[in-house]
């Protein structure tokens, strides 16, 4: 296989869980509209079920995650878990439950104070301006802010105004994350997109004038339908755009989506491998050539404009997940929240942790994570790093199959650090099973 995403069918449940929290996935939600809102309670001290969360390690927890599930439309290559056509109503909800599911989690061992937050979604920037700007400050009431050093939102573009991205500012966010996907409409038709190419770069001006200097943008490749030279296009228009670091992913075909049906039906046809890897091929001599480091294998930055946030997924950091879907670690305890906003909120308004797919790692499970999260990593695997955290000697542990990838020139391997050469970025998935 050469596509270099990751395959989450091959992996455990607990490493498939933070790969899906790494890209805000959960469950698709079948049953879009979901209109039965739980009550709000008064109560603050939820009492757990199911899950003991106050037996969890009072360690630091360094990272905040707050999946926003709202979006406008459902696009055909999502398996994110989000829902469309909710009621300001239903918003305002949401809200006072993520402060109160915040309470709950301010008064348990774990010490959430955070150094970066993410709000993924859906779209978070769906949320109208009011609820918004108060589960921000709600957050900063609950949590100790004050080492935060990065605050990203995703948005849509054509999704935002002047005023909200200015809110956004002043409320202390200084990351912006758009979801651009292609320049070219045919390709924005496909992926069910409902945006026009140009409205990224007015959306980026926008974010600009509110004083945002730090811009994601998200790209796409192997479209169907999509050659190398519209896939260039795509990327030299992005790369004009000025922004600090851009995300370009493979498409993948996710289980039970609209394009995953379609291409079973034959209605569309994927891009071949060998296409998909050129590619990939270009995308990393083109954005070298940009000044845009390759820091892991989808993600590219200028000097120092790494995502913070995600960096400290890939070093297998603690993190809380707040909302339906979202995912949490701290020190090999694993769990993600219930993929079902419904589910969710009736277990928030009952006092109750939405927890489900709750596991703790044994040494050996969380040291082949660990290897498999660092392996995307241009700088590769830290081999103390991964025997610190986890009490396994990879060198010991993996011996026979570092020595084979070596040997195939698959990996380069030190006493401290092995990576992944560019001939094993081709096949990054395959390496990342062997250390399962």
């Amino acid at each position: 296989m050469l596509r270099p995403t990751v395959v989450l069918e091959y992996l455990t449940g607990a490493v498939a869980a933070i790969f899906a929290d790494l890209r805000a996935r959960g469950h698709m939600n079948l049953e879009i509209l979901d209109t039965k809102p739980a009550p709000v309670p008064q109560a603050s001290q939820p009492a757990s079920t199911g899950f003991d969360a106050d037996s969890l390690p009072a360690a630091a927890v360094d990272g905040l995650y707050v999946h926003i599930p709202f979006c406008f439309h459902k696009c055909h290559y999502c398996d994110f878990y989000s829902i469309t056509r909710q009621s300001a109503e239903r918003m305002g909800r949401f809200v006072d439950l993520l402060i109160i599911e915040a309470r709950s989690w301010a008064q348990r061992p774990p010490k959430t104070r955070p150094k970066t937050v993410f709000f993924g979604g859906g779209t978070p920037s769906l949320l109208p301006m009011g609820d918004m700007k108060r589960l921000i400050a709600g957050l900063r009431e609950v949590f100790d802010c004050s080492e935060v050093n990065e605050w990203t939102i995703e948005c849509n573009p054509a999704t935002v105004s002047g005023e909200y991205l200015q809110m956004l500012r002043e409320s202390g966010v200084d990351r912006l994350s758009f979801g651009a996907q292609s320049f070219d409409r045919a390709e924005l038709a496909i992926l069910e997109r409902h945006h026009e190419p140009q409205d990224v770069a007015k959306s980026l001006e926008l974010a600009r004038q509110a004083g945002f200097e730090r811009l994601n943008v998200d790209l796409i490749y192997a479209i169907p339908g999509q050659d190398i030279s519209s896939w260039a296009l795509s990327l030299e228009e992005a790369i004009a755009l000025g922004t600090e670091h851009l995300s370009c992913y493979g498409l993948t075909y996710e289980h039970n989506t609209p394009m995953a049906v379609k291409k079973r039906l034959g209605t569309i046809r994927a891009v071949d491998d060998d296409v998909e890897l050129e590619m990939l091929h270009h995308t990393r001599r083109r954005l070298n050539e940009a000044g845009f480091a390759p820091y892991e294998i989808s993600n590219y930055a200028k000097a120092g404009e790494e995502c913070r946030h995600n960096l400290l997924y890939w070093n297998g950091g603690n993190y809380l997940g707040l909302g339906p879907a979202a995912a949490s670690h701290v020190q090999g305890h694993r769990w993600r929240n219930r993929p079902h906003l419904g589910e969710w909120e009736s277990a928030i308004a009952g006092n109750e942790i939405a927890a489900t797919d709750v596991e703790h790692l044994r040494p050996s499970q969380r040291a082949s994570e660990l290897i498999m999260l660092q392996l995307r990593l241009t700088r590769g695997v830290d081999l103390k790093a991964v025997e610190d955290l986890s009490g396994v000697n990879p060198l010991e542990e993996h011996a026979a199959t570092l020595q084979r990838l070596a040997k195939l020139k698959l990996i380069s391997l030190s006493d401290d650090h092995f990576q992944l050469t560019e001939r094993g970025i081709d096949i990054a998935d395959t390496i990342s099973c062997e250390f399962v």
